[in-house]
């Protein structure tokens, strides 16, 4: 853990939080500046700056976590879906928000925007010659 990550010092209990769940190796809680109520917060309570460090069996961990407070969220909130996703934009101490979504621009990137924010604007299709480009560029880099 480190002494000056926020996330790390909620882990550690120096912090107060809204605690949803605990165990060993995460910890659950409401975020601070929710997107709406029941915004979730999971972290790693050791330190792993970026999601893409975390050991697989830990993230498998937060993942299930994450899957078993989306069915609760969908019975509490009356809602359809509830958004996973990893951003590190605040905190270098990687996090999964789990957010229950009343709106479908609750969790949108601004290119869904265009229109305003009572409709979905679609960003232009992926040209076919960019996206085979771009897969064979990623399938060639997981394959190592």
């Amino acid at each position: 853990m480190s002494d000056d990550c926020l996330f790390c010092r909620i882990a550690r209990g120096d912090l107060p939080a809204h605690r949803v769940h605990e165990d060993e190796h995460i910890l659950a809680f409401l975020d601070l500046h929710p997107i709406r109520p029941g915004h979730c917060l999971i972290i790693p309570k050791r330190h792993y700056p970026w999601f893409e460090d975390l050991p697989q069996d830990l993230a498998t961990r937060i993942t299930t976590c994450a899957q078993r407070l989306a069915r609760q969220m969908k019975t509490i909130y009356a809602v359809e879906r509830v958004a996973l996703f990893y951003t590190g934009i605040h905190v270098a101490h990687a996090h999964a928000h789990v957010v229950p979504m009343h709106h479908v621009h609750d969790v949108s990137s601004q290119a869904y925007l265009q229109d305003g924010t009572d409709s979905f604007t679609a960003p232009p299709q992926l040209p076919a010659e960019d996206g085979a480009r771009i897969s064979a560029a990623l399938a060639a880099a997981l394959r190592g």
